[in-house]
Formats: C-alpha cells, sequence, structure tokens
C-alpha cells in the first residue's frame, strides 16, 4: 500500500469488500472452525495433514480479514464529482499510445483492489498509473520497462 495510508476505491468497489470482510468473518471463520475440530479428533496432530491445511488456511483467513480491515479503515471513495476535466487523476478513463506508433489503448485509473489489467483497470499505484496521474490530452510520459524506457502519449482524458 502506499506510503499516504489512502486506499482509493470506487463505492462499488468499498461495497464489494465489505461484503469479502463480512464472508470472511462469518462463513469462511466457521468452516475453518469447524474443518479444526474435525482434524483434532483424528488424535496425533504431529503428523495430522488435515489439521496443518485447515491451520494454514486459518492463518491465510486471519490475514486477509487484517488486510480489508486495515484498506477500509484507509479507504478514500473515488468520486466523480471531485475529478477535475481533462486531468488524469484516480477514477479517469485515460487514452494512451505508445510514441512513435503504438496502438492506442484505454485504462481506467482505479485503486490497488480493483486493478485488473485485462479489464483495463490499472492501478494508480502502478509504473503506467502514477506516471499519468496530474497529465492532460498531449501530455507524454516516460515509464521504465525491463527491456528498456517506454514512451506513451496522453490521447484522451475522461
Amino acid at each position: 500500500m502506499s506510503v499516504s495510508n489512502k486506499f482509493y476505491v470506487t463505492a462499488e468497489g468499498l461495497r464489494r469488500l465489505e461484503e469479502e470482510l463480512e464472508y470472511l468473518k462469518t462463513t469462511k471463520r466457521a468452516e475453518v472452525k469447524e474443518r479444526l475440530k474435525i482434524a483434532r479428533s483424528y488424535g496425533d496432530l504431529s503428523e495430522n495433514s488435515e489439521y496443518e491445511s485447515a491451520k494454514d488456511e486459518q492463518g491465510m483467513i486471519e490475514s486477509r480479514i487484517l488486510l480489508l480491515e486495515n484498506q477500509l479503515r484507509n479507504a478514500v471513495i473515488i468520486r466523480e464529482e471531485d475529478k477535475i476535466a481533462g486531468i488524469v487523476s484516480v477514477g479517469s478513463v485515460v487514452e494512451i499510445r505508445e510514441v512513435p506508433d503504438g496502438e492506442s489503448e484505454e485504462y481506467k485509473i482505479v485503486g490497488t483492489a480493483e486493478a485488473d489489467p485485462m479489464q483495463g483497470r490499472i492501478s494508480n499505484e502502478s509504473p503506467i498509473g502514477s506516471g499519468l496521474l496530474g497529465k492532460k490530452r498531449g501530455d507524454k510520459i516516460t515509464i521504465p520497462a525491463p527491456g528498456g524506457e517506454i514512451e506513451f502519449e496522453v490521447l484522451d482524458v475522461r
């Protein structure tokens, strides 16, 4: 997460995080508790793979719960009315193209929890997302990549 501790999320994304947290705290915790109870009934815990598996899952669930609680505590809802027309910010849809002759691509800048590059949603903390923040139509950005730097031009901001 970013140094500022702000966690950008849309209202829909916030709802999904809250639903996931509720599901983990109620349903999943109860399921794992039952699995642990059953595994303990098998006796010797030192060589009990069912018990170890349930303990591992319990640890992952508790870690995810802590992460979600932190994200919700630091959530900043992305609101359309907070965007400045023509300037890239979290929540903007940006059309860019690789310079000099790349095809145009369109991305929505979102918080990390909602990022899904295959669906055209990139994080504000990703190299391209953070490089685009504050830019406007016609601006160019240079992004470091494993094969060298890549330059993009902003074609449109909505």
